[in-house]
């Protein structure tokens, strides 16, 4: 406890982080603000009414940041953003030149890397625009929209994406923590209070053994993602002994830290998105006027919509993201240039492709651990779901794995600085 209340005034009295703190939560509240200001032309009974009995529109006002429940000017979210970066990053898998960019180019190809995300987050926002907008308008949520009115929105809701992708960089670069993390997790805590509501509006005493189990899962869930996060696999590391005139170099051990999970809670995201996109798509042409096909569409999206097939590949998704994102971001065969260069290597293993080859056989056996963990985790609240029918439960469940991801990313950094303070 006395080591806690003293790195919490070394945090207040360290101006420079004291102000990244305040920073982030001036952009947060800024971020907040926007996702009141509603675009015009909303009935809000048939909103609310609409999102009560949608669990497919609900996952996605997850990650918009709970801008999408009010139809507010940035309803989208950080949306756009997270779709470009995953078709960035699958670029990578297609194009060498991409790859070589993001892995081998250093912060100079992560920043032109990352401008080609942000680039292509425009046409995807005004595509995602369009398709909320007449999807909801054929709904009967949004009425009265004339076609330069449909345009101004989708301009406004585009521009509303944009910006919000700008504040989440901002807090990257003079805050603390990823921003575009931090804003989901704002999002997710905003929507606390109106699901704790829901449950306490629909409880009843018969039904205390039920939120006692929620309760208990909601717990294991929060120790199994904090112990998954912190777990690593060290690889020993011995330098080699170098004479440089009269002083001897190196002859320390250190070792090398694999985590469990590398890839944190970017599998879940990416599932997530690819899942919502089709049911996005076959939802919207399930309300056009040609009869043959609404009814492909309607029995595409309620097969897709199926709540154990939508768990199955939902976890199916996750780990094989989880695999994708640890090759994309972790390369064995940079590691082992970069301590062949040092004069490191592994004791009993030859360096070059001997080493690279190592280490990338121990990495595929952790991460196996970390994706079935990943998609169990993720799975567990759809089938409480199922076998319970409350709706928010999915919504509670995936929000509390990005919530405790997000907020265990957060401590380390600010850990971090903490000890750079006192050093």
């Amino acid at each position: 406890m006395s080591n806690f209340l003293n790195k919490l005034r070394l945090i207040v009295k360290d101006k420079s982080l004291r102000n990244k703190i305040l920073f982030v939560l001036a952009a947060l509240i800024v971020f907040r603000i926007l996702a009141v200001i509603p675009i015009p032309g909303i009935d809000v009974g048939r909103l609310q009414e609409f999102f009560q009995n949608n669990q497919f529109f609900g996952l996605i006002n997850l990650f918009s940041g709970g801008g999408l429940d009010s139809l507010s000017i940035v309803m989208l979210g950080v949306g756009p953003y997270i779709t470009a970066s995953i078709i960035m990053q699958l670029l990578t898998m297609t194009s060498d030149k991409l790859k070589q960019m993001y892995q081998e180019e250093g912060e100079a190809g992560k920043k032109k890397f990352a401008q080609y995300s942000r680039l292509l987050t425009v046409p995807l926002a005004l595509i995602q625009s369009f398709a909320f907008l007449s999807l909801l308008q054929n709904q009967g949520v949004i009425v009265g929209l004339s076609p330069f009115d449909m345009l101004i929105n989708i301009v406004v809701i585009t521009a509303g994406s944009v910006l919000l992708m700008w504040i989440g960089e901002l807090m990257s670069e003079f805050g603390i923590g990823n921003g575009v993390s931090l804003l989901i997790f704002a999002g997710i805590v905003a929507g606390l209070p109106s699901t704790v509501n829901q449950l306490l509006f629909t409880f009843t005493p018969d039904q205390i053994p039920l939120y006692l189990g929620f309760a208990v899962a909601a717990i294991l869930i929060t120790l199994g993602v904090v112990v998954v996060t912190e777990a690593e696999r060290p690889i020993p590391i011995t330098y080699a002994k170098r004479v440089r005139g009269n002083r001897v170099y190196g002859g320390i051990s250190t070792y090398l830290p694999l985590r469990v999970n590398q890839a944190g809670v970017i599998p879940i995201i990416f599932a997530l998105s690819l899942l919502l996109f089709p049911q996005m798509i076959f939802n919207f042409l399930s309300k056009v006027d040609n009869s043959i096909v609404q009814r492909v569409s309607e029995f595409i999206f309620n097969f897709i919509n199926n709540p154990w097939l939508f768990a199955t590949f939902y976890f199916i998704l996750v780990f094989l993201f989880t695999y994708f994102y640890t090759a994309v971001t972790f390369d064995p065969n940079t590691i082992s240039k970069n301590l062949q260069k040092s004069g490191a290597f592994i004791p009993g293993v030859r360096p070059g492709t001997s080493t690279a080859e190592y280490i990338s056989k121990v990495l595929t056996r952790l991460t196996l651990v970390g994706a079935i963990f990943l998609g169990i985790i993720a799975v567990v609240p759809l089938v409480m779901r199922a076998v319970t029918g409350i709706q928010s439960l999915a919504i509670g469940g995936t929000g509390l794995l990005i919530a405790v991801s997000v907020v265990l990313d957060l401590l380390k950094k600010i850990e971090a600085q903490v000890s750079m303070r006192e050093y």
